[in-house]
This record gives structure tokens, sequence and C-alpha cells, in this order.
């Protein structure tokens, strides 16, 4: 799962994939309806690789828990992000057990429900480990 290119952008609704640099910003096409937009440089833009959920003893970055969300759900879609907030609570528990519940609200893991189920839409969610990070795992075991 690659979310290198993958951009949320604040007062749009939906996610948007990174095409091209312009000298005054970026062109996005948005994964809903596929239409391209320009977006300056004084607009809030995330990428999805740079954001992180705070855990009890560190933060996750976002590529992990929406991978421990596609082993949950074998690949398959999340529970929606309308459901009443002890629901999304509850299945959060599961899908991340050592979230920290005080600075994770109930619309983080809305937007992280919502995020993970346009991605598995559009079949840019998996539950396999990236091929480089497992090259590196592998090596670490072997030099020990």
């Amino acid at each position: 799962m690659n979310l290198d290119k993958i951009l949320a952008i604040s007062g749009k609704p939906g996610l948007y994939a990174l095409k091209l640099q312009t000298r005054t910003g970026f062109v996005a096409e948005s994964l809903l309806d596929g239409k391209k937009i320009t977006v300056g440089l004084r607009s809030n833009v995330s990428l999805l690789s740079e954001i992180s959920i705070y855990t009890y003893d560190q933060e996750k970055p976002l590529v992990e828990v929406m991978r421990a969300i596609a082993v949950k759900e074998d690949n398959g879609p999340a529970l929606s992000h309308k459901e009443d907030n002890a629901k999304l609570a509850a299945y959060f528990l599961e899908v991340l057990p050592d979230y920290d519940q005080d600075r994770v609200y109930p619309s983080d893991i809305k937007k992280v429900l919502n995020w993970y189920n346009m991605l598995q839409a559009k079949g840019l969610v998996s539950k396999e480990a990236p091929v480089q990070k497992v090259k590196e795992e592998v090596t670490e075991e072997n030099s020990n």
C-alpha cells in the first residue's frame, strides 16, 4: 500500500491523488469523481503517508493502521464512518488496541474509516506488508 501521493485537502471532501506539480501549487485528481483541481501553495494539504495515530507509547503511521484494518476485514470494506461513536470506538479498539483514547477523537476515527473505505473501493489498500520493509526485517534478523 503506497500512500505517498494521496492527499487530504482541507475544505475539500474526499481524497486526492497528486498528479503534477506546478510553479504555483499542484494538480490533484479526486478519488471520488476523477475531477482534476489545481491547489495553491497556501492550501492546507496533508499527505496520508505523513499522518500518524496516537498510541499510548508512540505514534502509529496511518499506513500501518490501514493495513491493520485490511487484515481485520480481509481487504474488504471497513465499518461505515456514519455509525455511532461508541460503535466506532469499539471497532477501532479491535484494529488498534493501544490507541490513545484521550487524544484520538471520534472525528479522527470517522476520518480514518472513511479514507480506508475510499481507498479500498479504488483497490489501493492491502494487508500485505511492503516488499522493501519485509526485506529490511529479514536483513535485520539475519544479522542477529
